[in-house]
């Protein structure tokens, strides 16, 4: 197996990703958008999937919630899967709601021993429950959690340890957290569990006072730089979206 190229599906790009399947190793799609949708959408989905490697990518889960995540929002998860038989699927390791409230955002919990082991209750319940385990998304966060007691890369390791899951490595989210707090995104990068490293996101963002992950920009070079050094330490090939 070589490393594998892909492109996230947008309704808008539509067209040419169909006119150009044949130049496309693998398309990820945005889970929640198709998590209630008529029958001939859910079946072009599905022939989607069966035609070129997709991943579904959830936001919505918040598996680094310090509560477990509600089983109707996997159910959902489980039965889409079920219907359309992706390559693998994947969330991000932020909490989006807490008591109730939907906070609209991928928000990062304390980095704590005990916010790791929710976490990774979290996805051993969703791998259970969907019948296949998702790779973790590290996220951007404009806020240093408070109350952490180590560093993104230790907690990372720590929640996908007790874990099936696979590190779905966001390498613009790297950049843009080591620039907003003053760290080393390679060094952050080298520490992190790449043995269970499966994919990596490619993005860019914009500067506004700090460095904002809006996916609207071009990769920057120091991304590119830093998948270079993943190309350097992956052990087994990856997927590039």
């Amino acid at each position: 197996m070589n490393d594998r190229v892909g492109i996230s599906w947008r309704p808008e790009l539509a067209a040419a990703i169909m006119a150009n399947l044949d130049r496309i190793d693998a398309l990820e799609a945005m889970a929640d958008d198709w998590l209630d949708v008529p029958v001939a959408e859910m079946r072009a989905l599905r022939a989607l999937c069966a035609t070129v490697p997709v991943t579904l990518h959830g936001v919505s889960l918040g598996l680094a919630s310090s509560e477990p995540v509600a089983r109707t929002r996997l159910d959902a998860f489980a039965r889409l899967v079920d219907a359309v038989h992706p390559a693998g699927w994947s969330e991000h390791l932020s909490f989006v709601r807490a008591g109730g409230i939907e906070i609209g955002h991928l928000a990062a919990p304390p980095r704590t021993a005990g916010t790791a082991a929710s976490a990774a209750a979290n996805l051993a319940l969703a791998t259970t429950v969907v019948g296949m385990a998702p790779d973790a998304e590290n996220i951007a966060t404009l806020i240093d959690p408070p109350g952490s007691d180590r560093d993104e890369a230790q907690w990372i390791g720590e929640a996908l340890a007790p874990t099936r899951c696979g590190l779905l490595l966001d390498l613009h989210n790297l950049h843009a957290n080591a620039v907003n707090f003053g760290g080393d995104a390679r060094a952050t990068l080298e520490r992190l569990p790449l043995d269970r490293l499966a994919s990596v996101h490619l993005a860019g963002g914009r500067w506004n006072g700090r460095l904002v992950d809006d996916h609207l920009h071009a990769v920057p070079d120091e991304v590119f730089a830093l998948l270079e050094r993943v190309g350097e330490l992956a052990p087994r090939p990856i997927t590039v979206i």
